[in-house]
């Protein structure tokens, strides 16, 4: 008997237990959040055309306008000079830069000198017997005749005799030998073309310089030249002796040049044309990185936006009624950071910040100073 009733006693406990959870889970009701449309803030500018100045950035690298490189055309040991063979070094217009030692060579310069000196002295007894008008002039000479100094040049020969004369005794063949060695003993000695500065030195003192090797470089660092490369379409707007601006990277200083030459031949790879932009300043090294703002033309008619305003296509952003919608564009200049378009009416709402996610028909709500009083 107690069994049975501890069994109907179960089954009225899982009866009612199912019954308790079905209504607990029928109690329990779903909330779905409503799904709120949310409006974007849009900035916009209301466009008026006008003239914009199209001006041509280009950049590159300073380059001394008078740049010397410094080769050996001799062979011998560098010897120290009166100021050290050294990058950064002054030198003077006319100043020894380089000295090669010339000594074994020099003594062979002197040794033709002395030949030549020998055959016009065995060559004066007949001329006072068969040439005594050319005489004097011949004796002046030899007396003139420094072993020490450069060779003179020789008397004029004004008759073909006494041209006949001299040659056939060999006279010329030694002179113009002689001269010859003279030219390339000067060659030993490197003197500076113009006041500047050693900016490369390639060899020390006591180095075997050989035939051909680079010694150094030599530049005058009171003008320099900026090459530029610029776009074909402003060819006809460049002139020579044009003003420029130059500028450093972080803009701190601001230098005045101007065109000195522009390359008549256009870039094939590039379409591009080189031109060059001469300025002086004391503050100015060689290699020094330049940013140059040309002046190219006035577009009429015209507004200048960011370029990432301008969407494939040449379409930009408009806002209508709340609404963005697109237009199309003419862009007729391009820089790095705007572009410059055409074909935008008057009054035209667009949008004058980039959007993400902005999309043809998308609701929004125009940026006003309100707003930010309000915020604030």
């Amino acid at each position: 008997m107690r069994n049975i009733i501890l069994s109907i006693l179960g089954i009225l406990l899982i009866v009612g237990s199912f019954f308790m959870a079905k209504k607990i889970v029928d109690s329990k009701k779903s909330f779905r959040p409503k799904a709120s449309k949310v409006v974007k803030t849009v900035f916009t500018e209301v466009i008026e055309n006008g003239t914009i100045p199209i001006v041509v950035a280009a950049n590159g690298n300073l380059n001394a306008k008078q740049k010397v490189e410094l080769f050996a055309e001799v062979q011998g040991v560098f010897k120290r000079g009166s100021k050290l063979f050294k990058e950064g070094q002054k030198y003077n217009r006319g100043e020894t830069i380089i000295y090669i030692d010339a000594a074994e060579y020099a003594a062979s310069v002197q040794s033709a000198k002395s030949n030549l000196y020998n055959e016009l002295t065995s060559i004066m007894p007949d001329l006072r017997l068969d040439y005594p008008e050319v005489f004097p002039k011949w004796q002046k000479y030899l007396k003139g005749f420094d072993m020490s100094k450069g060779t003179p040049a020789l008397p004029e020969m004004l008759s073909e005799k006494e041209r006949f004369f001299v040659s056939g005794r060999g006279i010329l063949t030694s002179y113009y030998n002689v001269k010859n060695l003279e030219q390339r003993l000067s060659k030993y000695r490197i003197t500076a073309p113009f006041a500047g500065i050693l900016t490369e030195a390639s060899v020390t003192e006591g180095t075997l310089v050989r035939v051909g090797q680079k010694l150094g470089e030599y530049i005058n660092p009171g003008v320099y030249e900026l090459e530029v490369s610029v776009s074909k379409s402003y060819s006809d707007l460049l002139k020579v002796g044009e003003s420029v601006d130059l500028t450093t990277l972080d803009d701190s200083k601001i230098y005045k040049g101007r065109v000195s030459r522009i390359n008549g031949r256009v870039d094939q790879a590039t379409q591009t044309i080189k031109a060059f932009i001469e300025v002086a300043d004391t503050n100015l090294k060689e290699g020094m990185y330049l940013e140059a703002n040309l002046d190219a033309k006035n577009e009429n008619n015209a507004i200048q936006i960011d370029r990432n305003l301008l969407l494939e296509g040449n379409r930009i952003f408009v806002v209508r009624d709340s609404v963005l919608d697109i237009i199309n564009v003419n862009p007729v200049y391009f820089s790095d950071k705007s572009v410059v378009l055409k074909d935008v009416p008057n009054g035209t709402t667009i949008m004058s910040k980039p959007l993400i996610g902005a999309y043809t028909g998308m609701a929004v709500k125009i940026y006003t100073n309100k707003q930010d009083k309000t915020e604030g």
